[in-house]
């Protein structure tokens, strides 16, 4: 299992539209139906970093969130919008508490 880990720094006035154009890539996500993604987003509290965990299952499944229209869309718009350029970081599952795929 491949897990990618995405830390980036948003303009402060741009976090609450970043938030909405993560919640259009999950929706979009979410509609594939495919399973072996897990996407989850976090804000930092000091309310603009994000920090973006995708857990992939399948060969292949690690261009499925970058492929979606939502996810360029949301790209894009951060690209113009950045205050710390993005920290991309590859890892390989060790061991969970549950299960994450089912």
């Amino acid at each position: 299992m491949k897990v990618t880990r995405v830390q980036y720094t948003a303009q402060p006035g741009f976090a609450e539209e970043n938030r909405r154009n993560i919640d259009a890539v999950m929706r979009e996500l979410r509609a594939t139906g495919n399973r072996d993604v897990q996407y989850a987003v976090y804000l930092h509290e000091d309310g603009k970093t994000f920090m973006h965990f995708v857990h992939h299952n399948a060969a292949g499944a690690e261009h499925l969130p970058t492929a979606l229209d939502a996810f360029k869309h949301f790209q894009s718009r951060l690209r113009q919008n950045l205050e710390a350029a993005p920290k991309v970081e590859t890892f390989a599952l060790v061991q969970s508490s549950l299960p994450l795929f089912q």
